[in-house]
């Protein structure tokens, strides 16, 4: 059994968000799945996905100010500039954190770790709504 579905997920501010319980909000039709695959695909080029830490919100704002010192705004190699000074660090970002997860459904369910949760990583100062992607196949 094969499902795609599309979600529009509420504007953020930059920073990384925990996003779980609301992509499987989104998914009622998962728990049809009782073992399968989960790809969750992200439509952008200045926002990422990826899976951490879901307890201590301080280390989503531990990586925010490392992706902030590793790729800085106003950087003087940067020619790509038409957006804004946040608008190349945010592609670089989203390129070293990645555009996509794999993920075993067990259940119904996502079989993550004990402290694992799905992170948008929005690196722009105003990226707005941001869209994903989900296919499950499974039985």
């Amino acid at each position: 059994m094969w499902l795609q579905k599309e979600i529009r997920l509420k504007p953020r501010l930059r920073g990384f968000h925990l996003i779980t319980a609301e992509l499987l909000h989104e998914l009622p039709e998962l728990r049809n799945f009782r073992i399968g695959m989960m790809n969750v695909f992200i439509m952008h080029t200045s926002a990422s996905l990826t899976l951490n830490e879901n307890a201590d919100p301080t280390v989503r704002e531990d990586f925010e100010r490392y992706f902030n010192h590793a790729v800085p705004e106003g950087a003087p190699c940067y020619a790509h500039q038409d957006e804004g000074p946040d608008d190349l660090p945010a592609h670089l970002k989203a390129s070293l954190l990645g555009s996509s997860l794999n993920l075993p459904i067990t259940n119904g369910q996502p079989k993550l770790g004990s402290w694992q949760g799905i992170y948008l990583c929005e690196h722009r100062n105003h990226g707005g709504s941001r869209s994903i992607v989900v296919t499950v196949q499974g039985e």
